[in-house]
């Protein structure tokens, strides 16, 4: 065996192919493929009927650490950082990486955005991929000379065994909110999820934010060597004052043991400030040249669909987010609010399918809690009734009674109507998907990006209201 691979569409001779147990499909399903494609053995929890096969009950359980083993131990000849929390992820895996490689270091990056390293850039599918995909990732990586990975981790991918296997330099932690509950059930199952990262035979640092209830609770028990950050507290190791966000970014100063220093963000908003410092102590937590790498966060110009501009010229603030719970809600919307406290902030919601109902009602009420219209349309329902997920968004809207409430199911038309409430000066943010490329309703499935679909909208409001003016 020289490789080994989950989807058989990716199978290369050689290669132990991975047939897992899957919602719809069993992975043996496709095990004619993957050996059309050379796969010489099977690792499942059922015997193969054409390959060789290793049966046991649970092969997630060693996918993990038999793909490091297979590919010769990627992440032991690599410096890689795990960034884990509810909120803040993806932005800090970009923070991190842009603060390493403004250290001189050669850097790859699995994200739930892209996979990026020296060879390029590819979508990524999902937040952590497979085992099999991380670590083969990892060995490509090594291949190209990469020193430093930073890697996205979801408390699924920790429960799922996804990044079983690989050795992490540092694992941070951001902060933990309501979400995924319908996976975790209960907050202390979902802590300790993130929690289970943080031991001594996974990682050999522990990066915590203490800003965050959960994150103080985790900087108590961990029995590896601990980096603590943040925004109000001057005990940290490393932490951030002077503190200021506007139209045009985020200024701060960052104290570290090495020294302080300015440090200026392309992002929006006050929670950067935080993802920002999960990246620069991360670069401390491993003898980095921290004030080189706070000087190099100034080249990230934005992270996709975090608060992504839309801009198209017609006075109207307009941003893309994926803030899709209400912790989110609550960190982003009263800065939002900041930025026109005399004009109107418009915001354009909906719930995924498959997804805890539990924090739908609660979309909608903190939305309404905070902005002057709130446009409550369809997201990707998957196998759900997109009117029950509608409905569940709507009323939490309507019982905040602060907002004005519209529900409109077609989601290229509820854009319209977002931006034909807003005026010169206003803000209007469509929030809960970010860059997501698709809708998924059942087995059909659409290209639709927000970022495109509201600059659109954008335009076509902008087109009716210049041509009812009179002309002389």
């Amino acid at each position: 065996m020289t490789g080994i691979s989950d989807d058989s569409r990716t199978v290369r001779p050689g290669d132990l192919y991975v047939a897992l147990p899957g919602h719809h499909a069993h992975g043996l399903d496709f095990e004619a493929e993957a050996a059309a494609h050379g796969a010489v053995a099977v690792l499942s929890d059922r015997p193969s009927r054409l390959l060789p096969a290793f049966v046991v009950d649970r092969p997630r359980d060693v996918v993990g650490p038999l793909a490091s083993w297979i590919l010769g131990h990627p992440s032991h000849d690599l410096q890689v950082h795990g960034i884990t929390g509810t909120n803040g992820k993806t932005s800090a895996t970009y923070l991190l990486d842009t603060a390493l490689a403004a250290t001189g270091v050669v850097t790859g990056m699995i994200g739930g955005v892209v996979v990026r390293g020296p060879a390029g850039t590819r979508p990524a599918t999902r937040t952590t991929p497979e085992a099999s995909v991380v670590h083969r990732t990892l060995a490509e990586f090594r291949d190209q000379g990469v020193q430093a990975v930073t890697l996205e981790v979801s408390s699924h991918g920790i429960s799922q065994g996804r990044v079983d296997g690989v050795r992490f330099r540092t694992v941070a932690f951001t902060n933990l909110g309501p979400d995924h509950l319908d996976f975790h059930h209960t907050m202390e199952q979902y802590f300790a999820a993130k929690a289970a990262l943080f031991t001594a035979d996974r990682t050999q640092t522990a990066v915590v934010n203490i800003d965050d209830e959960y994150g103080r609770r985790l900087a108590a028990s961990v029995d590896v060597p601990l980096w603590t950050h943040s925004t109000c507290d001057a005990r940290a190791d490393v932490y951030a004052d002077s503190i200021r966000c506007d139209l045009h970014g985020t200024c701060f100063t960052v104290h570290t043991p090495a020294g302080s220093a300015p440090v200026r963000l392309s992002l929006l908003g006050p929670h950067q400030v935080a993802n920002a410092l999960t990246a620069l102590t991360s670069v401390a937590a491993v003898d980095g040249d921290v004030l080189q790498a706070a000087a190099g966060l100034e080249t990230l110009a934005g992270v996709p669909g975090r608060l992504e501009r839309v801009d198209a010229g017609e006075g109207v603030l307009a941003l893309v987010d994926y803030m899709h719970n209400t912790s989110g809600q609550r960190e982003l919307l009263p800065f939002l609010r900041s930025l026109a406290p005399e004009r109107r902030l418009v915001l354009v919601i909906s719930a995924t399918g498959e997804r805890d109902p539990g924090k739908r009602f609660p979309l909608g009420h903190t939305a309404a809690t905070y902005a002057d219209v709130v446009v409550v349309t369809d997201d990707s329902p998957l196998s759900e009734d997109p009117r029950v997920l509608r409905d569940a968004v709507a009323e939490g809207a309507f019982a905040a009674r602060s907002a004005r409430v519209v529900v409109e199911a077609d989601r290229r038309r509820a854009f319209d109507i977002a931006v034909a409430h807003t005026g010169p000066g206003d803000v209007v943010v469509v929030a809960g998907r970010g860059c997501e490329p698709r809708l998924v309703s059942g087995d059909t499935v659409r290209v639709f990006d927000d970022r495109d679909e509201l600059r659109r909208a954008l335009h076509r409001t902008h087109r009716r209201s210049t041509s009812r003016v009179p002309r002389c």
